[in-house]
């Protein structure tokens, strides 16, 4: 892929106020406590939970105070690269102003798990997965606007994320907290990386009353996704 040539004074001249009062994020449902299983009472229960928090990497500290949905990425180094973080860096918080664009992205990811795992090529994978909104709001750069539109080519690879790493890590360094950009998975959506829990907050309501319980069924060559007590239905096909 060519490099792209943008102009660092971009990061500048190019930054906008952006508030973006509903983002759509979707996780696995793993925060569920399990351990009530391995224990006799909510004290033990506790005990356990405090032990298990102590064990986690420490907080970042414009984290504190805010609901665990809205730090957990930027607690964690990521196992595999994604569109604007290589690997070995802490993670940032990905999401979408359309449910069908975050849903787009899971779905992505599972086909992805199932398709570099050899001995899942014939299974069926079902995981259950919360979907839940957040309030953005900070420095941002949009590129699908000019001057950033100009590479639009490098900032929509599927698979090469040099180019938007490279951005990225210069974004950072120049203040920026969030980065506008088209949908790959969900063509004609917008998705938002978001650099800084500070960028981050609850949406009016609440975030717990904007979750969504949605179940995901994926095979090599299928992801079938859909909400539990609602209507919502997606479906991809690899």
């Amino acid at each position: 892929m060519t490099q792209a040539q943008w102009q660092p004074g971009w990061l500048a001249d190019a930054a906008t106020h952006l508030v973006e009062p509903a983002v759509w994020r979707g996780v696995e449902t793993q925060y569920a406590s399990s351990s009530l299983q391995l224990v006799d009472s909510h004290a033990e229960h506790d005990a356990l939970e405090a032990l298990l928090e102590a064990s986690k990497p420490p907080l970042p500290s414009p984290a504190q105070g805010r609901h665990f949905l809205l730090f957990t990425p930027f607690r964690y180094t990521p196992l595999h690269p994604s569109r604007f973080r290589a690997l070995g860096h802490l993670g940032i918080w990905y999401g979408a102003r359309e449910l069908k664009a975050a849903c787009a992205e899971v779905a992505y990811w599972r086909m992805r798990f199932i398709l570099d795992s050899a001995g899942l090529a014939r299974r069926k994978i079902t995981t259950r997965h919360t979907f839940f909104m957040a309030r953005v709001e900070g420095s941002c750069i949009d590129l699908t606007s000019p001057p950033w539109s100009a590479f639009e080519d490098a900032w929509k690879s599927t698979r090469d994320y040099t180019q938007t790493q490279r951005l990225a890590e210069a974004a950072e360094a120049a203040g920026i907290e969030v980065i506008r950009y088209a949908s790959v998975r969900a063509p004609g959506c917008t998705c938002f990386a978001v650099f800084t829990p500070e960028a981050l907050s609850e949406p009016a309501g609440g975030l717990d009353r904007s979750r969504q319980r949605w179940t995901c069924t994926a095979t090599h060559d299928r992801v079938l996704m859909a909400e539990d007590d609602g209507p919502g239905r997606c479906e991809w096909d690899c």
